[in-house]
C-alpha cells in the first residue's frame, strides 16, 4: 500500500506543469582603475562607486546581471569593440573614443580635474599660471586639459617635467613630500582624500581654475545584450527612487539635474 502511495505521488509530481525558469542575461561592464570610481579592478576584491552602483542595478531588477570585467585605460577601446565587455560607465566621449561605435547615455554627473600643489608662504593661485617650469606628477594614461588631452608619455615628458604613476594618492603624497610640484586629481577623489586625512587640507594649495570639466556618460556597444532604452530606464529608476543620489553623496558627487 505504501509502495502504491509513493508511486502515485511520484506520478502526480511528474504530471505537474513545468515551472518556467528565468535565466538572467549577463551584461559585462568594463572597469579600469580610476578611484574613487573603481580601484583594484583586476583583484578579487575591487572597490569603489562603480561596484556599489552595479549592486544597485542588480538589486533593482531580475532580467539582467551586471558583472564587472577588468580592463585598462589603453585597452578599453579594443575590449569594447571586440565584445569583451558590453558597456562602460563614468566615461567621456572626449577621452579617445572618436572613431569607435557606441551609444551614449548621459549620466547627469559632473566632475572636474583640479591642480594641487603644496601650500607654502607666498604661494598663491598664480603658481598655476605656468607648468613648463614645474615637476608634474601625473596618472599614466590620463588625458589632461593643459596638454590638449594628449596622453602620450613621451610628449608630456618632453613638454613638461612629467613623471607617471598609477595612483592619485601617491601623486598627492609626492606633492606633500616636495618630490613633485603639481598634480591633477578629480574633485571627488581630492574631497575623499581630505575627508580621510583632515590635516592635509591646510597642506594643499588647490587651484580655483579647473584642468577640465566633463559630464560623465555611459557608453554602450551597439550589439550589447541590453539596449540603450532598457539601460536608460533602469538608470532612471535608481534616480527616481533616491538610491543613486544617496550613493553619489557618499563619494562626494551629485546629480546635475
Amino acid at each position: 500500500m505504501r509502495v502504491f502511495a509513493s508511486t502515485f505521488l511520484l506520478l502526480a509530481l511528474l504530471l505537474l506543469p513545468a515551472q518556467p525558469v528565468f535565466a538572467q542575461t549577463q551584461v559585462n561592464v568594463g572597469a579600469y582603475n580610476y578611484p574613487p570610481f573603481i580601484s583594484q579592478a583586476e583583484s578579487a576584491n575591487p572597490q569603489g562607486l562603480l561596484l556599489a552602483l552595479l549592486e544597485q542595478l542588480n538589486g533593482e531588477q531580475t532580467d539582467f546581471r551586471f558583472v564587472l570585467v577588468p580592463t585598462s585605460l589603453a585597452r578599453r577601446y579594443q575590449d569594447m569593440n571586440s565584445g569583451r565587455f558590453d558597456l562602460i560607465l563614468f566615461e567621456s566621449e572626449q577621452w579617445g573614443w572618436q572613431g569607435n561605435a557606441y551609444q551614449s547615455i548621459d549620466m547627469a554627473i559632473e566632475d572636474a580635474g583640479l591642480y594641487v600643489a603644496k601650500a607654502q608662504p607666498g604661494r598663491d593661485q598664480h603658481y598655476f599660471d605656468s607648468f613648463t617650469d614645474k615637476r608634474l606628477a601625473l596618472y599614466a594614461g590620463f588625458r589632461y586639459g593643459f596638454a590638449d588631452f594628449n596622453a602620450d608619455r613621451d610628449t608630456l615628458r618632453q613638454n613638461y617635467q612629467a613623471e607617471f604613476t598609477y595612483s592619485h594618492e601617491s601623486n598627492l603624497l609626492k606633492v606633500l613630500a616636495g618630490r613633485s610640484d603639481i598634480t591633477v586629481v578629480s574633485q571627488p577623489f581630492l574631497d575623499g582624500f581630505i575627508a580621510d586625512n583632515p590635516a592635509s587640507a591646510e597642506q594643499f594649495l588647490v587651484s580655483e581654475k579647473t584642468d577640465q570639466v566633463f559630464q560623465f556618460q555611459l557608453l554602450l556597444r551597439p550589439d550589447s545584450p541590453i539596449s540603450a532604452e532598457q539601460m536608460s530606464r533602469l538608470y532612471q529608476q535608481l534616480r527616481d527612487n533616491g538610491k543613486l543620489p544617496a550613493l553619489l553623496q557618499k563619494y562626494h558627487l551629485h546629480l546635475t539635474d
